[in-house]
């Protein structure tokens, strides 16, 4: 039977389910944090936005890039660099960069391999960042689902 992404009403940061879990997002590339779903994470978990702020002061912190942060024995929250600045750029593109976020996708797989780990998220790059589900679905079950990671996404 070929899997495929799971939609459920409700909220990202809890997601229901046994065993190791990670909760995808995406963040920017100029270490802006505070609007959007990093909201309701940060009011689970400080760790996240922490970690995200010391990265945007170092070397790697690029677009495509991901570091996961454990917050729970069984849970990770991966911020995921796929946009790039904020808002709609002179030339109408918006600051989603759907390349960065296929590779980010492509480390979040092998951890979730590593670690057996399910995948949540809410429509990931189809808010602030300006994104279409319609481009976004394809990149997540050709890196993860395709991979036989379970991928569930919620719509709060």
């Amino acid at each position: 039977m070929k899997k495929e992404i799971q939609y459920k009403k409700g909220d990202a940061t809890a997601p229901v389910q046994e065993g190791n879990k990670i909760i995808v997002h995406i963040c920017n590339d100029i270490g802006g944090w505070g609007k959007g779903f990093v909201v309701a994470i940060s009011k689970r978990w400080p760790a996240p936005e922490k970690q995200y702020r010391e990265w945007s002061r170092k070397e790697d912190f690029k677009l495509g890039e991901v570091r996961l942060v454990q917050v729970e024995k069984d849970l990770w929250v991966a911020n995921l660099i796929g946009q790039h600045k904020l808002g709609v750029d002179e030339s109408g593109t918006p600051p989603i960069r759907y390349e960065a976020v296929a590779k980010g996708l492509q480390a979040i797989r092998i951890f979730a391999e590593e670690q057996q780990a399910s995948v949540h998220m809410p429509r990931i790059g189809c808010g602030l960042a300006g994104g279409s589900w319609d481009r976004m679905a394809p990149l997540i079950e050709e890196n993860l689902v395709s991979a036989g990671i379970e991928v569930t996404v919620y719509d709060f």
